[in-house]
Formats: C-alpha cells, structure tokens, sequence
C-alpha cells in the first residue's frame, strides 16, 4: 500500500518552531516529526511513500537527501508556488496513486500505533470510497456518522456550524478524526474542485452517495503534535510506540 504524508502545511499552531523550520522538522523528544512518522512506517511495512511540502520546502528536502530517505523510496510533490491544502495536495499527487489499490494518507503531526492491516480490512470489506480513523475525544470539529458508521455531516462545536448530508438521519454520533485515512483511488475521478480545497469538503460532497466510512480505534495510542503545549503530551505515547516498533518482529 502506498502512502501520502500530508507536510505541507504552515504549521501556525507550532509557532514560534516554525518561524524557522517547517512544521515536518519539528522535534519530539529530539527528534523530527517526520523523521518518527517514517520509521514507523518504515516498520509497518510501508516503503513507497509522496510527501508534500510549501513551508521551507528545501529544508524538507534537504533533511530526506542527508538522511538518504531513511532507506525509503519517497517522492516529493512541490507546493512551493502554491499551499493547495489537503485536497487540492491530493488531488495533485493521484499520478502516484497508477496502481488501483487502496493508499494510506496520514499527516506528519499525528501518530498511533493503529493497526493499518485491520483498517486496510474494514475499508475493503466495507468497500468504502474513504475509511477515516476516528475516536471519542473531545475536540472542536467532529465528523458524524450514523449507526453503521457512515458519514453523515460535520459539525463545528466552537462557532455552532453543522453540514449533514442526509438531512432525514437523526441521532447522528460526533467522532474527532485522527489524521489518518485509507483512500480508493477511484476518488480522483469523483473530485470536482479544483485548485486550493480541503479533503474535508470533497468527503461530504461525496458522502451523499458514495461510502465513506469511520475506523474506530480507540484502544489505539495516539497522539497529536500540532500545538507546541501537545509536544511534551506527545513523547509519552512515542516511547510506547518506539517500545512496540522494537518488541514487534
């Protein structure tokens, strides 16, 4: 299975890390983001991976070539021109995605030690356009489902702004998103925007009659390295997976 890193964003939430280095290059407990999320792929068993970059994009670039891509085949999607969020960045990237499998698709500020083979499961057996790891936390943005877990709307708790997509469903359950997506690539034939746009938007416009599915995960250790107080929160949940990357055969 293929694999994204989304990687290209601003990072404004890191700041003052990323008034000099990208969001990517961050370290946890001394070490680049990046640097942890693809060793744990590594791991996983993953080994064809695109990343894309905006944001001192030459200094993403230049940590992969000194590190000889950590032993990975990796391709690099240029947005140095123009940031195209996470939908446009998909959108731009689907020349990668030739070989009509199912690809993995995970931001660089998050990990989990999810178990991807289970996920890579439920999203065939499902046979979902999109299947999202999701869980119960609390958050301000929550995707909801129905019943069977399908995508049903989306829901700003901050500012009250709700979108269903099937407006007849009624108890409609909130699930925050992890970061973490299994994608069919027949979703690139289906994507109308184009330009700048956000992956979020595609999945309810799609939701209305194609599957897209939520993953529950969690019994996963996850964690979250968007905000600079989330770092120190984050280095608990590496040394498990670093525990588990090592004890793993």
């Amino acid at each position: 299975m293929k694999v994204m890193i989304f990687a290209a964003g601003l990072g404004t939430r890191l700041k003052p890390y990323t008034e000099t280095i990208p969001k990517a290059l961050v370290p946890v407990g001394g070490v680049p983001m990046l640097e942890l999320l693809l060793n744990h792929l590594k791991h996983n068993g993953f080994s064809r991976i695109i990343i894309n970059v905006h944001h001192f994009a030459d200094q993403v670039v230049d940590f992969l070539e000194r590190n000889h891509n950590f032993g990975l085949n990796i391709t690099i999607s240029h947005e140095e021109d123009l940031l195209l969020d996470t939908g446009g960045g998909l959108k731009k990237a689907a020349w990668f995605f030739d070989d009509q499998q199912p690809f993995l698709v995970q931001n660089v500020d998050v990990m989990s030690d999810i178990d991807y083979q289970e996920m890579l499961r439920f999203h065939t057996q499902t046979q979902s356009l999109a299947t999202l790891a999701v869980s119960e936390r609390k958050t301000s943005r929550y995707f909801l489902f129905d019943e069977n877990m399908q995508l049903s709307g989306w829901e700003n708790v901050k500012t009250g702004e709700v979108k269903t997509i099937r407006e007849s469903l009624q108890n409609l359950k909130p699930f925050a998103f992890s970061g973490i997506h299994i994608i069919d690539p027949r979703i690139f034939g289906l994507m109308t925007d184009a330009g700048k746009f956000s992956i979020v938007d595609t999945y309810l416009q799609l939701g209305n009659r194609q599957k897209i599915s939520g993953f529950k995960h969690d019994v996963s250790n996850w964690a979250d390295m968007g905000k600079p107080e989330d770092l120190r929160k984050a280095q608990h949940i590496l040394e498990k997976l670093k525990g588990t990357n090592q004890n793993t055969p």
